[in-house]
């Protein structure tokens, strides 16, 4: 008996134990992500999301105060090594006193790429070799980019990240159907396909979604994805090995070219004129080409014209930041994965209102809560999400004003501004200006009152009743919730 009680402490303390290292982990994500946050405004944006977006965090061992931060590739290791590595071990120490080393590494469980051998018998001589799976199979590994969780398949593809697992809305239904005409079986009119969307919403996921539609219905395509980071490396390792004949043959054997963040390729004027050749080459045997960017082809500083045009001579679509029709649908289409734990429909509707920048920290926000609530016990609630997602909601919260609110519905139902305080009756006016209260009582903190006095120092009855029926309204009125839906997604975009 006395052995059975002494296993059961053994397990219930390496439980806690196992619970502690978990919250220790989901802590020192947060740090990160607030230590993230401030190199991003320091650095720039570009900076920032090509060399310390890509870092993720290693273990920490408190004996020596020595904290792992890996990269995917040595180039980036070594590139941050030697001009960041001060920046990042400063920011730490003020996050985190125990913190007294930082060392940056290439993730030790992560898959090298094979060094730029580029004989025959490493890339294949036919078809056959590039999508059957063997470890013959190289070109596909060595063409291969390595995304957030190392290599995932044969040709660096995130098997989670398909058709099926993108949920769409008005934002993005032009982006994810122009994305599901390019891998379908028939020639597609236009090409190469250019996503332009910002941080987060979604055109990496198309990337990898196209790669698996056109292997599922062309199982013996040649398909090489990439960042324009990977791409560089790859130009450079060629020109220092002497072998940019293997490198231009080798890229022009592929029948679909993914390439992501291609706004990273911009300055560098031989890897923009080998890519050029390579459109070219590409599109006159008719295959396929899909890039993704972070901002439309005539944005891109420092690209060769001729360049510029074969981006956009095919189509250009727009991903434009998720609404929060969408968001909600996203959160909710993530629930699933987490049953049978409940999350309220309050919490969700006030992180598809919060967390407006992107889908990735939204979805982020949502796994951080989860994550807390189960590792302590708790009840996910909108308390909870208040005090635990403070980073990810202060980062995101856009103040939004009565002003801003009155001006723009004025704009909507083209009445003049001074209706908003008048005390004309008219139905075209008294209807605005109800919609209006009911907006600035839904996206502000300002209380009735308050509200009142900003619409011609109305008595905050008169706010109280407006924003009760237009409630009513939009559950009978289609017109009416179409309009505030309208008129939400201008203010919250």
């Amino acid at each position: 008996m006395a052995n059975k009680d002494s296993g059961i402490g053994t397990a219930n303390r390496r439980g806690n134990e196992n619970k502690m290292e978990d919250l220790e982990a989901v802590n020192l994500a947060a740090d990160w992500s607030d230590i993230s946050q401030g190199l991003r405004k320091d650095l720039g944006h570009q900076l920032h999301s090509q060399w310390i977006r890509p870092i993720q965090l290693g273990g920490f061992c408190k004996d020596t105060g020595t904290l792992d931060l890996y990269l995917p590739t040595d180039f980036s290791a070594n590139w941050v090594q030697d001009r960041f590595a001060d920046r990042l071990s400063l920011a730490w120490k003020i996050a985190r006193s125990e913190v007294r080393h930082v060392r940056i590494a290439v993730h030790p469980g992560r898959r090298k790429l094979p060094e730029m051998t580029l004989s025959g018998s490493a890339y294949g001589n036919g078809p056959s070799a590039a999508n059957d799976g063997s470890s013959s199979s190289m070109i596909a590994v060595a063409a291969g980019t390595i995304g957030e969780q190392g290599f995932t398949s044969s040709v660096g593809l995130d098997p989670s990240l398909t058709f099926g697992a993108f949920v769409t809305g008005e934002t993005n239904v032009l982006g994810c159907n122009a994305a599901q005409r390019m891998a379908a079986t028939e020639t597609p009119q236009f090409s190469p396909l250019y996503l332009k969307a910002a941080t987060g919403q979604g055109k990496t996921h198309l990337l990898h979604a196209i790669g698996h539609a056109y292997l599922s219905s062309h199982p013996r395509a040649r398909i090489f994805y990439c960042s324009a980071e990977r791409f560089m490396v790859e130009f450079v390792q060629a020109l220092k090995q002497n072998q940019m004949m293997e490198f231009k043959a080798r890229l022009r054997s592929f029948d679909l070219l993914l390439v992501d963040d291609i706004q990273f390729i911009i300055g560098k004027a031989s890897a923009q004129e080998e890519l050029l050749y390579t459109i070219d080459a590409l599109l006159a045997e008719g295959k396929r080409l899909v890039f993704a960017a972070d901002r439309a082809p005539q944005a891109l500083d420092g690209v060769e014209p001729r360049l510029l045009s074969r981006l956009s001579m095919g189509l250009v679509a727009d991903i434009a930041p998720a609404d929060i029709e969408l968001r909600r649908k996203i959160l909710e289409s993530k629930l699933t994965r987490f049953a049978p734990l409940e999350v309220p429909g309050d919490v969700i509707e006030f992180l598809a209102r919060t967390i407006t920048r992107n889908v990735r920290e939204l979805v982020g926000g949502l796994n951080k809560l989860i994550a807390y609530a189960q590792l302590t016990g708790q009840t996910v609630s909108l308390q909870l999400a208040e005090e635990q997602l403070t980073d990810i909601l202060s980062a995101n919260r856009r103040r939004i004003t009565i002003d801003e609110i009155q001006r723009t519905v004025c704009q909507f139902y083209r009445i003049d501004r001074s209706e908003m305080s008048s005390k004309r009756r008219a139905r075209a006016v008294v209807r605005p200006r109800q919609v209006a209260m009911y907006l600035s009582k839904v996206l502000t903190p300002r209380s009735y009152p308050e509200i009142g006095r900003k619409f011609g120092g109305r008595d905050h009855s008169t706010v109280i009743h407006a924003v009760r029926l237009i409630e009513d309204l939009r559950t009978r009125d289609a017109d009416m919730d179409g309009d505030v839906r309208s008129l939400l997604r201008q203010l919250e975009s």
